[in-house]
Protein backbone atom coordinates (compact mmCIF):
# COMPACT_ATOMS: atom_id res chain seq x y z
CA UNK A 1 0.00 0.00 0.00
CA UNK A 2 1.14 3.20 -0.86
CA UNK A 3 1.90 6.10 1.48
CA UNK A 4 -0.14 4.98 5.27
CA UNK A 5 3.15 4.68 6.97
CA UNK A 6 5.33 2.27 7.59
CA UNK A 7 6.01 -0.13 10.83
CA UNK A 8 8.59 1.06 12.93
CA UNK A 9 11.43 -0.98 11.95
CA UNK A 10 11.39 0.34 8.65
CA UNK A 11 11.80 4.00 8.97
CA UNK A 12 15.60 4.23 9.62
CA UNK A 13 15.94 2.35 6.27
CA UNK A 14 13.33 4.72 4.42
CA UNK A 15 14.46 7.62 6.41
CA UNK A 16 18.08 6.60 4.43
CA UNK A 17 16.35 5.42 0.87
CA UNK A 18 13.79 8.60 0.36
CA UNK A 19 16.52 10.98 -0.62
CA UNK A 20 18.05 8.94 -2.98
CA UNK A 21 14.42 7.70 -4.63
CA UNK A 22 13.89 11.26 -4.78
CA UNK A 23 16.38 11.61 -6.98
CA UNK A 24 16.43 8.97 -8.95
CA UNK A 25 12.94 10.24 -9.93
CA UNK A 26 14.46 13.84 -11.16
CA UNK A 27 16.69 11.43 -13.07
CA UNK A 28 14.31 9.61 -14.74
CA UNK A 29 14.93 6.55 -13.18
CA UNK A 30 11.88 5.27 -11.40
CA UNK A 31 8.66 5.98 -11.51
CA UNK A 32 6.25 5.80 -8.60
CA UNK A 33 2.85 3.60 -9.30
CA UNK A 34 0.30 6.39 -9.11
CA UNK A 35 -1.84 4.64 -7.44
CA UNK A 36 -4.71 6.44 -4.80
CA UNK A 37 -3.71 5.86 -1.06
CA UNK A 38 -6.64 3.61 0.33
CA UNK A 39 -8.74 4.80 2.94
CA UNK A 40 -9.64 3.84 6.17
CA UNK A 41 -13.04 2.56 7.30
CA UNK A 42 -16.19 4.68 8.56
CA UNK A 43 -15.57 5.54 12.34
CA UNK A 44 -18.70 4.30 13.99
CA UNK A 45 -18.86 7.01 16.48
CA UNK A 46 -22.21 9.13 17.52
CA UNK A 47 -22.53 12.60 16.33
CA UNK A 48 -21.36 15.32 19.63
CA UNK A 49 -24.52 16.45 21.00
CA UNK A 50 -23.38 20.63 22.06
CA UNK A 51 -20.75 23.00 21.53
CA UNK A 52 -18.52 23.24 18.71
CA UNK A 53 -16.85 20.08 18.54
CA UNK A 54 -18.33 18.29 21.08
CA UNK A 55 -16.79 19.06 23.51
CA UNK A 56 -17.33 20.91 26.59
CA UNK A 57 -15.07 24.13 28.09
CA UNK A 58 -13.04 23.38 30.36
CA UNK A 59 -13.76 23.70 34.15
CA UNK A 60 -12.67 26.34 36.23
CA UNK A 61 -8.83 24.97 37.72
CA UNK A 62 -8.70 23.17 34.49
CA UNK A 63 -5.86 23.67 32.30
CA UNK A 64 -4.74 23.25 28.62
CA UNK A 65 -7.51 25.44 26.81
CA UNK A 66 -9.47 28.20 26.87
CA UNK A 67 -13.06 27.77 25.63
CA UNK A 68 -14.56 28.85 22.68
CA UNK A 69 -15.50 33.05 22.59
CA UNK A 70 -19.03 33.75 21.04
CA UNK A 71 -18.22 35.05 17.56
CA UNK A 72 -14.72 33.91 17.24
CA UNK A 73 -13.61 31.84 14.45
CA UNK A 74 -14.13 28.05 17.05
CA UNK A 75 -10.97 28.01 19.65
CA UNK A 76 -9.11 30.39 21.72
CA UNK A 77 -5.01 30.37 21.97
CA UNK A 78 -3.76 27.57 24.57
CA UNK A 79 -3.75 29.54 27.78
CA UNK A 80 -1.30 27.61 30.28
CA UNK A 81 0.39 24.53 30.85
CA UNK A 82 0.00 23.67 27.11
CA UNK A 83 2.65 22.03 25.44
CA UNK A 84 3.16 20.58 21.97
CA UNK A 85 5.44 17.87 21.20
CA UNK A 86 9.43 19.08 20.49
CA UNK A 87 10.44 19.54 16.85
CA UNK A 88 12.78 16.29 15.37
CA UNK A 89 16.13 16.37 16.59
CA UNK A 90 15.69 18.97 18.96
CA UNK A 91 18.65 19.35 22.01
CA UNK A 92 19.31 21.38 24.76
CA UNK A 93 17.37 23.70 26.73
CA UNK A 94 13.24 23.67 25.82
CA UNK A 95 11.98 26.33 23.87
CA UNK A 96 8.48 28.00 23.33
CA UNK A 97 6.97 26.10 20.60
CA UNK A 98 5.66 28.05 17.44
CA UNK A 99 2.42 29.79 18.06
CA UNK A 100 -0.18 27.46 15.67
CA UNK A 101 -2.54 30.03 13.35
CA UNK A 102 -6.50 29.62 14.25
CA UNK A 103 -9.25 29.96 11.47
CA UNK A 104 -9.80 33.59 10.61
CA UNK A 105 -12.47 35.21 9.06
CA UNK A 106 -12.05 36.85 5.60
CA UNK A 107 -14.41 39.50 5.20
CA UNK A 108 -15.56 39.79 1.86
CA UNK A 109 -15.01 35.80 1.15
CA UNK A 110 -17.27 33.67 0.26
CA UNK A 111 -17.85 30.42 2.59
CA UNK A 112 -15.76 28.46 -0.03
CA UNK A 113 -12.71 30.15 -1.20
CA UNK A 114 -10.91 28.56 -4.21
CA UNK A 115 -8.06 31.65 -4.99
CA UNK A 116 -6.76 34.45 -3.78
CA UNK A 117 -6.79 37.94 -5.12
CA UNK A 118 -5.64 38.10 -8.47
CA UNK A 119 -3.33 41.36 -8.60
CA UNK A 120 -0.82 40.01 -6.51
CA UNK A 121 2.26 37.99 -7.10
CA UNK A 122 1.20 35.43 -4.43
CA UNK A 123 0.33 31.64 -4.71
CA UNK A 124 -0.42 29.34 -2.23
CA UNK A 125 1.32 25.33 -2.23
CA UNK A 126 -1.14 23.43 -0.17
CA UNK A 127 -0.88 19.92 0.40
CA UNK A 128 -3.15 16.41 1.20
CA UNK A 129 -1.23 15.85 4.66
CA UNK A 130 -0.82 11.96 4.74
CA UNK A 131 1.38 9.24 3.08
CA UNK A 132 5.07 8.49 3.78
CA UNK A 133 5.90 10.46 6.71
CA UNK A 134 10.12 10.40 5.13
CA UNK A 135 8.81 12.12 2.01
CA UNK A 136 6.79 14.23 3.62
CA UNK A 137 9.49 15.66 5.90
CA UNK A 138 11.31 15.83 2.37
CA UNK A 139 8.93 17.66 0.79
CA UNK A 140 8.94 20.28 3.53
CA UNK A 141 13.00 20.53 3.66
CA UNK A 142 12.60 20.93 -0.50
CA UNK A 143 9.85 24.25 0.19
CA UNK A 144 12.17 25.93 2.72
CA UNK A 145 15.11 25.67 0.42
CA UNK A 146 13.42 28.01 -1.68
CA UNK A 147 11.63 30.29 1.27
CA UNK A 148 8.19 28.75 0.43
CA UNK A 149 5.53 28.70 3.29
CA UNK A 150 3.11 26.04 2.43
CA UNK A 151 0.06 24.63 4.08
CA UNK A 152 -0.67 21.21 4.99
CA UNK A 153 -4.08 19.48 5.22
CA UNK A 154 -3.45 16.98 7.48
CA UNK A 155 -5.68 13.28 7.97
CA UNK A 156 -6.16 13.13 11.67
CA UNK A 157 -5.11 9.62 11.42
CA UNK A 158 -2.08 10.25 10.02
CA UNK A 159 -1.56 12.66 12.71
CA UNK A 160 -2.01 10.09 15.28
CA UNK A 161 0.41 7.47 13.46
CA UNK A 162 3.16 10.58 13.24
CA UNK A 163 2.19 13.76 15.66
CA UNK A 164 5.95 14.46 15.65
CA UNK A 165 5.19 16.23 12.40
CA UNK A 166 2.48 18.52 13.15
CA UNK A 167 5.02 20.85 15.14
CA UNK A 168 7.51 19.94 12.10
CA UNK A 169 5.23 21.49 9.95
CA UNK A 170 4.41 24.48 12.29
CA UNK A 171 8.41 24.74 13.02
CA UNK A 172 9.03 25.24 9.31
CA UNK A 173 6.70 28.46 9.12
CA UNK A 174 3.97 26.62 7.42
CA UNK A 175 0.47 26.19 8.84
CA UNK A 176 -1.49 23.29 9.45
CA UNK A 177 -5.10 22.82 8.43
CA UNK A 178 -8.06 19.94 8.40
CA UNK A 179 -8.93 17.13 6.15
CA UNK A 180 -10.71 14.75 8.09
CA UNK A 181 -9.81 12.36 10.62
CA UNK A 182 -9.96 9.06 8.06
CA UNK A 183 -10.34 10.65 4.46
CA UNK A 184 -13.56 9.18 3.87
CA UNK A 185 -16.18 10.38 1.53
CA UNK A 186 -17.80 12.68 3.71
CA UNK A 187 -20.62 13.63 0.86
CA UNK A 188 -21.20 9.66 1.16
CA UNK A 189 -21.79 10.11 5.27
CA UNK A 190 -24.91 11.18 6.75
CA UNK A 191 -24.76 14.25 8.35
CA UNK A 192 -23.92 13.01 12.82
CA UNK A 193 -20.91 11.16 10.65
CA UNK A 194 -19.66 14.00 8.13
CA UNK A 195 -19.58 16.06 11.37
CA UNK A 196 -17.23 13.64 13.39
CA UNK A 197 -14.87 13.48 10.50
CA UNK A 198 -14.46 17.07 10.98
CA UNK A 199 -14.68 17.08 14.62
CA UNK A 200 -12.39 14.48 15.43
CA UNK A 201 -9.54 15.99 13.01
CA UNK A 202 -10.02 19.53 14.77
CA UNK A 203 -9.98 17.70 18.23
CA UNK A 204 -6.63 15.93 17.74
CA UNK A 205 -5.04 19.16 16.15
CA UNK A 206 -6.61 21.20 18.92
CA UNK A 207 -4.16 18.48 21.35
CA UNK A 208 -1.14 18.60 19.10
CA UNK A 209 -0.99 22.12 18.63
CA UNK A 210 -3.44 24.49 20.58
CA UNK A 211 -5.33 24.82 17.76
CA UNK A 212 -8.05 23.32 15.12
CA UNK A 213 -6.05 24.69 11.95
CA UNK A 214 -6.42 27.80 10.27
CA UNK A 215 -8.38 25.83 7.46
CA UNK A 216 -10.82 23.40 6.44
CA UNK A 217 -10.89 21.11 3.12
CA UNK A 218 -12.98 18.06 3.17
CA UNK A 219 -12.35 14.80 1.69
CA UNK A 220 -11.80 13.18 -1.46
CA UNK A 221 -12.07 16.63 -3.15
CA UNK A 222 -11.93 19.88 -2.53
CA UNK A 223 -15.90 20.36 -3.15
CA UNK A 224 -18.17 20.98 -0.40
CA UNK A 225 -21.65 20.57 -0.27
CA UNK A 226 -24.12 23.16 1.27
CA UNK A 227 -24.12 20.43 4.15
CA UNK A 228 -20.66 20.06 4.89
CA UNK A 229 -19.99 23.85 4.38
CA UNK A 230 -22.27 24.37 7.59
CA UNK A 231 -20.91 21.29 9.27
CA UNK A 232 -17.28 22.85 9.02
CA UNK A 233 -18.49 26.14 10.18
CA UNK A 234 -20.15 24.40 13.22
CA UNK A 235 -16.85 23.14 14.01
CA UNK A 236 -15.24 26.74 14.25
CA UNK A 237 -14.02 27.07 10.46
CA UNK A 238 -15.24 30.48 8.94
CA UNK A 239 -14.12 29.13 5.36
CA UNK A 240 -13.57 25.99 3.32
CA UNK A 241 -10.33 26.58 1.21
CA UNK A 242 -11.16 24.38 -2.15
CA UNK A 243 -8.31 25.61 -5.07
CA UNK A 244 -7.72 26.51 -8.44
CA UNK A 245 -4.89 24.29 -9.21
CA UNK A 246 -4.96 20.57 -9.08
CA UNK A 247 -1.59 18.86 -9.67
CA UNK A 248 -3.46 15.60 -10.07
CA UNK A 249 -0.43 13.99 -8.67
CA UNK A 250 -2.20 11.17 -6.50
CA UNK A 251 -3.00 9.70 -10.12
CA UNK A 252 0.13 10.63 -11.82
CA UNK A 253 3.32 8.24 -12.77
CA UNK A 254 5.82 11.11 -14.06
CA UNK A 255 7.34 14.53 -12.89
CA UNK A 256 6.82 15.87 -16.30
CA UNK A 257 2.74 15.46 -16.42
CA UNK A 258 2.63 17.23 -12.45
CA UNK A 259 5.03 19.78 -13.47
CA UNK A 260 3.13 20.66 -17.10
CA UNK A 261 -0.31 20.95 -14.95
CA UNK A 262 0.72 23.46 -12.52
CA UNK A 263 2.42 25.34 -14.32
CA UNK A 264 -0.01 25.61 -17.52
CA UNK A 265 -2.73 26.71 -14.98
CA UNK A 266 -1.00 28.66 -12.13
CA UNK A 267 -1.24 32.85 -12.18
CA UNK A 268 -1.44 34.93 -9.20
CA UNK A 269 -3.43 34.02 -6.45
CA UNK A 270 -3.89 30.65 -7.47
CA UNK A 271 -4.45 27.58 -4.99
CA UNK A 272 -2.20 24.67 -6.21
CA UNK A 273 -3.64 21.25 -4.97
CA UNK A 274 -0.76 18.85 -3.93
CA UNK A 275 -0.05 15.41 -2.11
CA UNK A 276 2.46 15.78 0.43
CA UNK A 277 4.00 12.04 1.17
CA UNK A 278 4.04 10.54 -2.14
CA UNK A 279 7.48 10.60 -4.51
CA UNK A 280 6.17 11.99 -7.56
CA UNK A 281 5.28 15.07 -5.32
CA UNK A 282 8.55 15.19 -4.01
CA UNK A 283 10.51 14.72 -7.39
CA UNK A 284 8.21 17.42 -8.95
CA UNK A 285 8.49 19.91 -6.34
CA UNK A 286 12.61 21.47 -7.14
CA UNK A 287 10.83 22.00 -10.83
CA UNK A 288 7.56 23.88 -9.45
CA UNK A 289 9.04 25.75 -6.93
CA UNK A 290 12.26 27.36 -9.79
CA UNK A 291 8.94 27.93 -11.85
CA UNK A 292 7.13 29.53 -9.41
CA UNK A 293 10.55 32.21 -8.66
CA UNK A 294 11.04 31.91 -12.67
CA UNK A 295 7.64 33.80 -12.51
CA UNK A 296 8.21 36.31 -9.94
CA UNK A 297 6.10 34.50 -7.74
CA UNK A 298 6.02 34.09 -4.05
CA UNK A 299 5.03 30.43 -2.47
CA UNK A 300 3.10 31.54 1.22
CA UNK A 301 0.55 30.01 3.01
CA UNK A 302 -3.34 29.79 2.24
CA UNK A 303 -4.19 32.81 4.91
CA UNK A 304 -1.37 35.27 4.00
CA UNK A 305 -2.25 34.96 0.18
CA UNK A 306 -5.59 35.81 1.71
CA UNK A 307 -5.03 38.91 3.94
CA UNK A 308 -4.65 42.69 2.59
CA UNK A 309 -1.98 44.41 2.77
CA UNK A 310 -1.14 46.02 5.71
CA UNK A 311 -0.94 49.36 3.43
CA UNK A 312 -4.09 49.27 1.79
CA UNK A 313 -7.33 47.28 0.93
CA UNK A 314 -6.37 44.96 -2.09
CA UNK A 315 -9.34 43.84 -4.71
CA UNK A 316 -10.23 40.48 -3.96
CA UNK A 317 -11.97 38.17 -6.49
CA UNK A 318 -14.95 36.09 -5.57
Amino acid sequence: MHGYGNPPGRRRALGAGAGALAAALLAGCAEPSGRREPTAGLPGRAAPTSGALGRAAPTSGASGWAAPTSGASGWAAPTSGASAPPAPGASGPARAPAPAPAPRRFPGRPVRIAHGPRDRPRVALTFDGRGDPDLAVAALARCERAGARVTVFAVGTWLARHPELARRILDGGHELGNHTEHHLDLAALDESAAYEEIAACARRLLRLTGSVGAWFRPSPTTYASPLVERLARRAGYPHILACDVESLDHAATRVATVTRKVAGELRNGSVVELSLGRPVTVAALPLLLAEIGRRGLHAVTASELMARPATGAARTAG
